[in-house]
């Protein structure tokens, strides 16, 4: 059995997404070894080489382009490989050719008995975490997706904005799919403890209903305007790899809303979605209930109900 080194990271894919988490866990520190994995050979060794030359600038690593034999004792494996979404198209309208290509790389890191963290993050993020869980025989709580934690972040951006506020400081969350049935969970959502509301008429808004309306919806359409403007999203994502990283290498036990399987929760049973989850070296080590009005969990295991379905005729 490959043991685990603790201080090396492999990316499979070396596209925008890709490219940008090497350069965010470059940054980061976190790790001394980073192994850049692509179809494109060359791609991956210039994409290594561009970011090594930056070493000087940060703390010293080993950037290099591999295979599937070097991501076998990495501590995390980051999936970013798969289709882009253009503009106009969904994130499940990329179901059918991400999970083949899931499928194909599963393949290849089943026989490696990897004992890290699998950390999905090509879309639709859901069904392939499940699709990963499925195919790469590692138990469930070692196969995780990046899931809403990059939702979440935007939506803490957007209200921070709104009441002026340091981000950082507020506390919400973005639960169920990573895409169009999304929720924002406003029962649970508070900032620096004091309710969202209150906290919203002491800046002087009142009108909640339509303020929460508008963020939810700028939230959810956050990746299709940058699609439609830049045709792709890859910093904020980068950033979202880095900071579920930094929760599984230093082991912090962080509450964030990854993509896992649900057993239960909510009346939710066999599919992956987007919970708040206690993440650490095991990966995924327990779910984190918080509160939802009898709105937010109908249109929760509606969301679940949309994955379950297209999941049980895609990824078997």
């Amino acid at each position: 059995m490959t043991q685990v080194n603790l201080r090396k990271a492999a990316i499979v894919g070396c596209g925008f997404v890709g490219a940008s988490s090497a350069f965010a866990l470059m940054q980061s520190g976190l790790f001394s070894e980073l192994v850049l994995i692509d179809n494109d050979r060359r791609k991956a060794e210039g994409e290594a080489l561009d970011i090594s030359h930056g070493l000087p600038f940060a703390r010293p690593m080993d950037i290099y382009a591999g295979g599937y034999d070097d991501a076998a004792d990495a501590a995390v494996i980051i999936v970013t490989a798969g289709a882009a979404q253009k503009p106009g198209e969904t994130r499940l309208d990329l179901v059918q050719k991400n999970v083949a290509i899931m499928k194909s790389i599963m393949a290849e890191l089943r026989p490696r008995h990897c004992q890290g963290i699998l950390l999905v993050v090509a879309n639709p993020v859901d069904i392939l975490t499940q699709a990963a869980i499925l195919h790469s025989g590692m138990p469930e709580n070692r196969v995780i997706g990046s899931g809403t934690v990059l939702d979440t972040a935007r939506l803490k951006f957007m209200l921070g904005e709104h009441l002026s506020v340091d981000s950082r400081s507020v506390h919400a969350f973005i639960i169920g799919e990573h895409g169009d049935s999304e929720i924002a969970a406003w029962s649970s959502a508070n900032v620096s403890g004091v309710p969202l509301h209150d906290f919203c008429e002491m800046r002087g808004y009142f009108q909640h209903e339509k303020a929460m309306h508008e963020i939810a919806a700028s939230v959810k359409n956050s990746a299709y305007e940058i699609i439609e403007r830049k045709h792709a999203t890859y910093y904020g994502v980068a950033m979202t790899v880095k900071r579920i990283c930094e929760a599984i290498v230093r082991d912090e036990k962080s509450i964030l809303p990854i993509s896992s399987m649900l057993h239960g929760e909510c009346g939710i049973e066999g599919v992956a979605l987007s919970m708040p989850a206690i993440v650490g070296k095991e990966g995924m080590e327990g779910h984190v209930p918080i509160r939802l009005n009898e709105a937010e969990q109908r249109a929760l295991r509606q969301s679940a109900e949309k994955l379950k379905e297209i999941a049980q005729k895609e990824i078997q």
